[in-house]
């Protein structure tokens, strides 16, 4: 059985919405989706799934506040403590078991009601062996960077392209938050963090919603928008130790993309797709996560990013819609934003951000530090 996302809804991304409470972003990106797909949560939607991380709301057992505003009081209701493709996955599986015909899955920040999100890092570390260190957990994207680097031959003015492209590209996009001219000059020479790790290396938390209606074959050629098919999904995570991982070569991303692949039937990757929007949470993620994906040889992305490969008039593509180095990082939501976006171009409504003939794309997304955990959707019309 096909699996489509018939339904799209993004909540413009803030750095803060004092106007706002997290239930009402949460209201206001499922109204969004639930028109584009013409529906009425109360008697159309069989399922619905949040992706949170009870640390960063505050509280536990998330999903007994979440029915409420998504119009799923006394409905199926599920918590997925993972990133939003990891919640996506989720809903293809309730469809293709027969659990459900049209599941909603929704994820969002309320990151500036946070105040301690770098404890909340930190806390994530390993109790024994790292945490007692101190420091800010963001040395250990520092640390990361200089081996990614060293290992995969890249360059560091290759993140300050990929940091310039991603917030420039963002002033086209009306939802980003931190859209800006920044160049390869400001970002190589913007403030020292964690060596090679800079000031705009890193992405800025944001407030904002994503909310996907996703529905079967049957159901979803009566819904009102025209469906864009999950033609392939895949997650996983590598260990939890920052001792025993691959620094160069993150293994979630290049387990998950296997799984996609395979479902997908994709067997080139370099050569498969139109579109690629994927993990950019700090700039040399996009590159390695590149690489990682077989979208461009070891070594390569970096390359790409100097001769505009990844532009919008390039070779492939890669986050024309500003990343979250340029909308903002929206912590669980990221992955689901990135799919959201594609969705977009693969309907031809992306706005000033269109590509013309997008009819594939591929999706990564990571659940940031200190793990490694993420997921990969391949995305299609037309087929």
């Amino acid at each position: 059985m096909r699996v489509g996302i018939v339904g799209v809804g993004v909540t413009p991304f803030r750095p803060t919405t004092p106007e706002f409470s997290w239930k009402e972003l949460m209201y206001d990106g499922a109204q969004r989706s639930y028109a584009d797909a013409g529906i009425d949560p109360r008697s159309d939607v069989g399922s619905f799934i949040t992706c949170a991380e009870d640390y960063y709301e505050g509280f536990g057992i998330f999903d007994e506040f979440t029915p409420d505003q998504l119009g799923a009081v006394l409905r199926p209701m599920h918590t997925v403590g993972g990133d939003g493709i990891q919640g996506l996955a989720n809903a293809v599986m309730q469809i293709r078991s027969g659990l459900a015909d049209v599941v909603v899955v929704e994820s969002h920040s309320k990151a500036s009601d946070i105040l301690t999100f770098t404890g909340i890092v930190a806390h994530g570390l390993d109790p024994i062996w790292n945490k007692p260190l101190g420091g800010h957990p963001n040395y250990v994207a520092g640390l990361e960077m200089d081996a990614f680097l060293r290992g995969s031959g890249n360059r560091s003015e290759d993140c300050a392209a990929v940091v310039a492209a991603n917030r420039q590209t963002a002033l086209l996009n009306p939802i980003a938050a931190y859209g800006a001219r920044v160049t390869k000059e400001q970002a190589a020479k913007s403030p020292a963090l964690w060596a090679p790790l800079r000031q705009l290396d890193a992405s800025t938390l944001a407030d904002g919603c994503v909310v996907l209606v996703v529905a079967g074959e049957a159901a979803a050629r009566k819904m009102r928008s025209e469906p864009v098919w999950i033609e392939g999904i895949g997650w996983a995570s590598d260990s939890p130790s920052l001792e025993t991982r691959d620094w160069v070569a993150p293994a979630y991303a290049t387990l998950a993309a296997e799984m996609a692949y395979r479902l997908a039937k994709v067997r080139d990757p370099a050569r498969s797709f139109d579109l690629a929007e994927v993990d950019d949470k700090f700039s040399y993620k996009e590159l390695q996560h590149l690489e990682a994906l077989r979208l461009a040889r070891k070594g390569h992305a970096g390359k790409m990013a100097r001769s505009g490969d990844l532009a919008a008039g390039g070779k492939l593509p890669t986050n024309v819609s500003g990343g979250s180095l340029g909308c903002g990082n929206v912590l669980e939501a990221s992955g689901l934003h990135r799919v959201a976006e594609a969705a977009l171009q693969l309907r031809g409504e992306a706005g000033r951000l269109q590509l013309d003939g997008v009819r594939r794309a591929v999706v990564q997304s990571w659940r940031g530090l200190p793990s490694a955990s993420g997921g990969v959707a391949v995305l299609g019309v037309g087929r």
